[in-house]
């Protein structure tokens, strides 16, 4: 199909990724709008009590009030459009940067955190010699990397030698001798697949399969086992791989990284000194033909007899194909995402170590797992999807050794070409898939240094976390957001026994559940975010030059692989994260039966400690009340109060949640988004049931604010401010819906669609609070309008 095809609701989506547990990037929620005006505005309801009442007038108070105004619009019923009363403001005043495919609240607040950190990274900021030596050596890695990535005069100069450096030893390793008998077993191995895929897996390239380290959630949560699951591929998902335009712009620029790293190698560009701390490129040499673009010719003169290409380049066109072609079958032969995302069971799959090596023989795994040099060699692998590891040993045996190497320069081209210098070829073929695929503004690149404090964080979050904690997370930020997460832990618990369709023994093992979690605020102590020595000891095997980007990322991508692979056969860490401090993000995570709230988070508009009540618990609330709802969800609540993988409902309360869960699915399934080419795409309802049901969760922060609410008027913590005249319970849906705000690209919007276990922002706001019967009574919506359906049509999961 192509991509003006139109979807029909219902139809399965699926993205090919890996997961071993379930976690809520918060900042990578989706939306698309369209905007509808009304003549005139909407009359809302008067606040409660004396609008001069308790008003505060300080400065804080007058410019968060601004803020929630500019927000909004008022023209739209809040009743029927919710999230365009609460967002329009703020799209009308955001657009869409150029360079972006995404910009909304989420992201907003990501940029002001990068702004934070940039300002230490720069050296005008203060000087080393204030800091104790650890935190001097921290810093000055966080610096290096930092201006290697700024250094865009160095990267331009070196072109795409540092990549054509690693793919010479991938193609060095492949070749080498092809394949030896395992005497005990008779097996045909590969010396140089196993060796190559070592080389790139091990510096974090993915391709073929991937392993992760997580606890074995069928015996013991907390035992740290080796899983093998099926790797990302260089399309989003399988219906790329079925769309003609894109399957040949995705071949063109296979095509381009293979005659890119052809000629230079052939060109013998790099000087022979080259060593891997630095790059000595010669200058001499024609220009690579074709220019780009590219390809100059029609692309579907595949084996025309009047191509008039060399024949060197009409091999590598129809190599290409071939790459394609098998990455294609991968793809195919991989689990579709709603399974992955939503069902454990089926993605818990134990075999002994002999049984993965003998599904795919082709790999050497005892060589493989060598190079990592894990403390102990596994006992145990869990497999997510068995007959991919079966599928993918059949395509291999079926593919050319010439198609299999090159699709792991591929692999290597795609991850690290965006880490050379924007005027090489090889930026530029990414680049055009990037634009393609997500609908960025052609040659629209945004600020460097922005781009650069993201590499930072990505490679050296942990420590940069500790300088963005300092600067941001003080007060009583921590005591107050870890209250507002115990109270609604404590709404929650006392919900159940309000739920139609939970029994007495389930519930009280859900609150039993609910009182194991483990809740983490602000930042991790494993590292320890407030030892200066703890970080600069996770950090002391990264080695960072100032002025070499691409290998500081491979330094630092093959740093955190090694420590990963130390914790093979061990105990898991109780107080390590998935996340770094500045991270706009939260997670729950079933294994170890946690909560986390990096301080990334903990910012405004979600949190400020010396906000009232009503927009702490509305905001940050939803945070809580979605992430602790993941404890119960479609995957969660399959893991018991341990982590461990368990029936520990009884069979009719299970019963019961998938009646609600059906309700849900068929709900979300019959929404859908424009393609951006005259047709809609459905939402995958099966795909986002798991976060829908999170998002309807957001009740319990409701009661949870209901339940403090004396206390906090008494104490002055309910206080109004200016300007606003709603009342106390509309500003709380507000402050829910106003965090949602996002503008997207059509191409971005259907790439999540098919991709996100999470649904578009506008349905994010839209379908939970239709399914809340006190939002309609805030807003006193009339019986019938869109955001209040009969009692009979909502999905009321929560009681």
């Amino acid at each position: 199909m192509t991509t003006t095809t139109t979807k029909t609701k219902n139809s399965s989506t699926t993205r090919v990724g890996t997961v071993t547990s379930t976690t809520t990037s918060t900042y990578t929620f989706t939306t698309t709008s369209q905007v509808t005006k009304t003549a005139k505005p909407i009359p809302i309801p008067e606040p409660t009590g004396n609008p001069d009442k308790n008003v505060c007038m300080e400065p804080h108070c007058i410019l968060l009030s601004a803020s929630i105004l500019s927000s909004l619009d008022t023209t739209q019923d809040p009743c029927e459009n919710f999230y365009e009363f609460t967002n329009n403001g703020w799209l009308k005043a955001n657009p869409l940067p150029a360079d972006k495919s995404s910009f909304g609240n989420f992201e907003a607040l990501a940029l002001q955190n990068k702004q934070v950190i940039q300002r230490f990274l720069e050296p005008s900021h203060g000087s080393l010699a204030l800091l104790d030596s650890y935190d001097q050596e921290t810093l000055r890695k966080l610096r290096d990397m930092y201006s290697s990535c700024l250094n865009e005069e160095t990267l331009d100069k070196d072109g795409n030698a540092p990549l054509v450096h690693i793919v010479k030893s991938i193609r060095s390793f492949f070749r080498e001798e092809d394949t030896f008998v395992d005497a005990t077993k008779h097996k045909k191995k590969s010396k140089g697949l196993t060796a190559a895929l070592a080389f790139i897996h091990s510096r974090g390239i993915g391709s073929l399969f991937s392993f992760n380290i997580e606890g074995d959630v069928g015996t013991d949560p907390n035992h740290m086992v080796l899983w093998f699951s099926q790797p990302e591929f260089g399309l989003p998902s399988k219906e790329y791989f079925q769309e003609k335009p894109i399957r040949k712009l995705y071949q063109a620029v296979i095509e381009r990284f293979l005659t890119i790293l052809d000629d230079e190698q052939d060109a013998n560009i790099m000087d022979t000194s080259h060593k891997q701390e630095g790059f000595s490129v010669q200058q001499e040499g024609e220009k690579m033909w074709p220019p780009w673009p590219w390809p100059p010719w029609d692309e579907d003169g595949d084996d025309d007899d009047g191509d008039t290409r060399p024949p060197k380049r009409r091999n590598l066109h129809k190599l290409a194909k071939k790459v394609v072609d098998f990455e294609s079958n991968m793809a195919e032969a991989s689990l579709d995402l709603d399974v992955l995302f939503q069902d454990p069971i089926a993605t818990y799959n134990p075999f002994r170590p002999s049984e993965v090596f003998d599904a795919l023989p082709q790999v050497d795994f005892e060589t493989y797992f060598s190079t990592f040099t894990p403390r102990r060699f596994p006992n145990r692998i869990i497999v997510t999807h068995p007959p991919y590891m079966r599928a993918l040993a059949k395509i291999l045996d079926e593919t050319p050794d010439e198609v299999i190497e090159s699709y792991l320069v591929v692999r290597t081209a795609l991850a690290m070409s965006p880490y050379l210098g924007m005027n090489t070829d090889a930026w530029q073929a990414q680049r055009t898939l990037l634009e393609a695929l997500t609908g960025i503004k052609k040659g629209a690149v945004g600020d460097r240094g922005e781009y650069c404090v993201g590499v930072v964080e990505q490679t050296l979050g942990f420590a940069a976390g500790r300088f963005f904690v300092n600067e941001t997370f003080g007060g009583e930020s921590r005591t107050k957001g870890t209250r507002i997460i115990n109270d609604i832990v404590k709404a929650f618990k006392a919900s159940l026994a309000g739920i139609d369709w939970m029994d007495e023994e389930s519930a009280n093992a859900a609150a039993e559940k609910a009182d194991a979690i483990r809740v983490k605020v602000g930042y991790p102590l494993s590292p320890d975010t407030e030892d200066s020595r703890s970080i600069a000891r996770y950090y002391s095997s990264v080695k960072i030059s100032a002025t070499n980007l691409f290998d500081n990322i491979l330094n630092a991508q093959s740093s955190e692989i090694f420590k990963s692979w130390l914790n093979l056969e061990m105990t898991r860490d109780p107080e390590s994260w998935d996340m770094w401090p500045s991270v706009v993000a939260a997670y729950f995570k079933p294994p170890a039966n946690e909560l986390v709230f990096p301080a990334g988070l903990l910012q405004s508009p979600f949190f400020s400690h010396d906000w009232p009540g009503y927009l702490l618990y509305g905001a940050f609330g939803q945070a809580v009340s979605h992430e602790l709802t993941h404890a119960f969800d479609t995957a969660g609540r399959l893991y018991n109060q341990h982590g461990k993988l368990e029936q520990w409902w009884t069979n009719s309360t299970s019963e019961g949640f998938n009646k609600k869960q059906d309700c849900i699915v068929e709900q979300f399934s019959n929404y859908s988004i424009d393609d951006g080419k005259g047709g809609k795409i459905y939402l995958n309802g099966n795909l986002t049931s798991g976060e829908n049901i999170g998002d309807n969760g957001f009740i319990q922060a409701y009661r949870a604010w209901k339940a403090q609410y004396d206390d906090s008027l008494e104490a002055g913590g309910e206080y109004l401010l200016p300007g606003l005249n709603y009342t106390r319970e509309q500003l709380f849906f507000i402050a829910f819906g106003r965090l949602w705000a996002r503008a997207m690209k059509p191409a971005e919007a259907v790439q999540r669609v098919r991709t996100d276990p999470h649904s578009p922002s506008r349905y994010r706001v839209d379908g939970t609070v239709s399914n809340i019967p006190e939002f309609a009574q805030a807003f006193k919506c009339r019986q019938g309008a869109r955001l209040n359906p009969p009692r009979e049509k909502q999905c009321i999961f929560w009681g």
